[in-house]
């Protein structure tokens, strides 16, 4: 009887989980340069070699769609080519600094399976396209002084569910640029008694519900996990679907055509308004701060340190929001792509973008930062990364991971957080 218990136990614990998983495809289409770091000197042809699979051997005949060039503007798209024995070659070249992008889609059995390779020629000669406005400063010096006028008054609720015996988690609120007008976040406070430095953590773009970063916190760092909607961060993930596909339903393209009323404005001035918080805190070291995100949150990370002198130190992967005005030369352009494909677009929308353009804080950081992207995002450009980072003159660490798309490998998540570590001094 026991012996039937045993195994009726294993093949609850062990059986069943593999049973359940599903990983990858068995159809898959690689797209491969002949240069290892994918990197290309201007005038150089860059040779891919592509092959659609099914269980790791070629397919043969089968169908594909393709298109190649400069990455949002290709200038070959071919349908329905029959590849004979499941590989194909391409070459591609640029005459200007910039990103070649060869995609691939196979249709087997009644489904699409899709691949790109992106090249860069000479990305250290890229620049940006947007101008910057000769009272950029002065209008976000004056912002964050009027902001201040309001006083924090903080909020705190501890989450008992959510601490550990190494960290106490809160949900935490305070004002932002007006009476009323709140910041919600999620607080990582370390429980041993001491002074930490602190860490910002900025949101890529959605609405959500943010769990806190308790790793970083536990080995010795106070962490702030802020919300940009100015609504609370610990609500049942209904209530952000609905806003999501409700009021806050493409909430990046309000109000662009004012500096003052664009939805950006209270977001960038609730991350200065989140360090005026932190320097509350008397577990703060008032020695490293860091700030970092990813995407928006990318973009969020330039315009803090940019703006904040207490920022000690950023991370900024694949940032978006950079370079907005690219498309108008006929360049890729940051994610939103507000003035992608515009022929006559609203100038008082392309001078309001100026102000909230990542290429314009960048170029005002004064402290180290890590950046890091990969050559096949096909949502942030790596032209307007790459383009971005060249603007930046003070310490920077460049990492790119050439074949992630608008996601990170675990590698590049673990280098992000351990050059954070080392700036902030933790161990």
């Amino acid at each position: 009887m026991m012996k039937k218990l045993v195994c009726a136990l294993f093949l609850c614990v062990f059986l069943l989980p593999v049973e359940a998983q599903i990983r990858g495809n068995n159809i898959t289409v690689t797209v491969t340069p002949d240069h290892k770091d994918w990197n290309y000197r201007v005038g150089e042809k860059a040779n891919f070699v592509v092959n659609v699979l099914r269980s790791g051997t070629l397919i043969d005949n089968v169908v594909v769609d393709y298109e190649a060039g400069p990455e949002m503007y290709p200038d070959v798209k071919k349908q329905g080519i029959t590849l004979k024995d499941g590989t194909m070659r391409w070459t591609g070249t640029m005459k200007k600094a910039g990103f070649y992008r060869l995609k691939v889609t196979a249709h087997v059995d009644g489904r699409d399976y899709s691949a790109w390779c992106t090249a860069a020629f000479s990305p250290e000669q890229l620049r940006p396209t947007t101008e910057n406005p000769q009272d950029f400063d002065s209008f976000w010096s004056q912002a964050i002084s009027d902001a201040r006028q309001t006083p924090l008054q903080p909020t705190r609720r501890l989450l008992p569910e959510r601490c550990t015996e190494e960290v106490n988690v809160y949900e935490v609120s305070f004002q932002n640029i007006r009476w009323g007008s709140r910041t919600y976040a999620i607080l990582c406070i370390p429980t041993k008694p001491g002074r930490y430095p602190a860490l910002l953590r900025v949101p890529g773009a959605g609405v959500r519900p943010y769990e806190g970063d308790k790793w970083l916190a536990s080995k010795g760092c106070v962490t702030l996990e802020i919300g940009i909607h100015g609504i609370p961060v610990t609500m049942p993930q209904q209530v952000y679907d609905d806003l999501r596909m409700g009021g806050l339903d493409g909430y990046w393209d309000f109000n662009m055509n004012d500096r003052k009323t664009n939805y950006y404005y209270r977001v960038v001035l609730g991350c200065i308004r989140a360090i005026d918080y932190i320097e509350t805190l008397p577990e703060w070291n008032h020695n490293g701060l860091g700030v970092t995100g990813s995407s928006q949150g990318g973009f969020l990370s330039y315009a803090t340190a940019a703006l904040d002198k207490r920022v000690t130190c950023y991370g900024a992967v694949h940032a978006a929001l950079c370079d907005h005005t690219a498309s108008l030369k006929g360049i890729a352009c940051g994610w939103p792509h507000y003035f992608y494909g515009q022929k006559n677009p609203d100038m008082k929308k392309v001078e309001v973008s100026r102000y909230y353009d990542g290429v314009n804080f960048a170029r005002r950081i004064t402290c180290p930062g890590y950046i890091s992207f990969g050559y096949n995002d096909d949502v942030v450009p790596p032209t307007t990364a790459y383009a971005t980072y060249n603007e930046l003159k003070a310490e920077k660490k460049l990492s790119v991971y050439q074949q992630t798309a608008h996601f990170w490998y675990q590698e590049q998540w673990d280098e992000w957080n351990a050059w954070l570590c080392e700036k902030l001094g933790i161990e």
